[in-house]
């Protein structure tokens, strides 16, 4: 049998067998991703929402920030679209996967490329990517805005420090929720239920383990993806008894990396 290199790289032929470099496979998953409108419509609701409810927001407590008895800092405040843009980001992440299966198409996808791996990992780093861009953009532009209206009552925040750390890491996080429902994607294999599943857990079911009493629900609440993840991207939390933002996000980067080697075991063992 003899190894044929095809196409300057793009394909390589084993034994008969074509097989897509990543490469190829990785612009195979960036053309179909650009190529439909709810993947531009989801970006301009990640812009819209997470810039302009920044800017809304503190617009509307730039006066009570600035007063004796505000009992919040206007760091809360700065990134504070982005909490309702990860919604969009989930969106996204659900779309990329399980928009083929209910067509039928991740078959023809499967059949193309034989590596289910390369499948899911294509799939994983365009969505990260993408969503790293747009967030930290979107994330620059919200600062803008609402530091504007805070920099006019005197309480305006500088760009360094745990600022810039916060305009950077809303990308991360983004990035890291859109690879954490690729990955719930492929075990679910449903639109709805994907959605659903990932907004439960990191909005709702992050916010209602605060109830469980004693250490143990202490260390639960930090431990939640959400809660773990989202101190990055903020340069005050609301909760100061979440993890520091760098360790929070590196147990959410653990958490999405489990998630994800689960999500390749199944979809190697599991008809499509």
């Amino acid at each position: 049998m003899t190894a044929t290199l095809m196409e300057s790289g793009s394909v390589v032929e084993r034994a008969g067998v074509a097989r897509p470099s990543f490469a190829a496979v990785l612009r195979a998953e960036w053309l179909k991703l650009r190529s439909v409108r709810s993947t531009w419509w989801t970006l301009v609701a990640t812009f819209v929402l997470g810039a302009g409810l920044t800017t809304l927001i503190c617009w509307g407590n730039a006066d009570w920030l600035a007063s004796p008895e505000a009992d919040e800092s206007p760091g809360s405040f700065i990134t504070w679209g982005m909490m309702i843009a990860q919604i969009t980001a989930v969106v996204l992440g659900a779309l990329v996967v399980t928009t083929e299966y209910g067509t039928g198409m991740i078959r023809t996808t499967f059949a193309a490329v034989p590596s289910r791996g390369r499948v899911l990992a294509a799939k994983s780093v365009v969505v990260a990517v993408l969503l790293a861009v747009v967030g930290t953009v979107t994330a620059f532009v919200g600062y803008a805005g609402g530091n504007f209206f805070l920099d006019r009552e005197g309480i305006g925040m500088p760009l360094e420090g745990d600022v810039l750390r916060s305009m950077f890491g809303s990308g991360l996080y983004l990035a890291g929720i859109g690879l954490f429902t690729v990955a719930v994607g492929f075990l679910v294999r449903h639109t709805a239920g994907t959605i659903s599943s990932v907004l439960a857990l990191m909005l709702i079911l992050g916010n209602m383990v605060n109830l469980i009493p004693g250490a143990f629900g202490e260390w639960v609440t930090k431990l939640m993806p959400g809660n773990a993840g989202s101190g990055v991207s903020t340069p005050v939390s609301f909760n100061p008894d979440l993890l520091d933002p760098w360790v929070g996000f590196a147990v959410f980067g653990l958490e999405v990396a489990v998630l994800l080697a689960a999500a390749y075991v199944v979809v190697r063992r599991r008809d499509a």
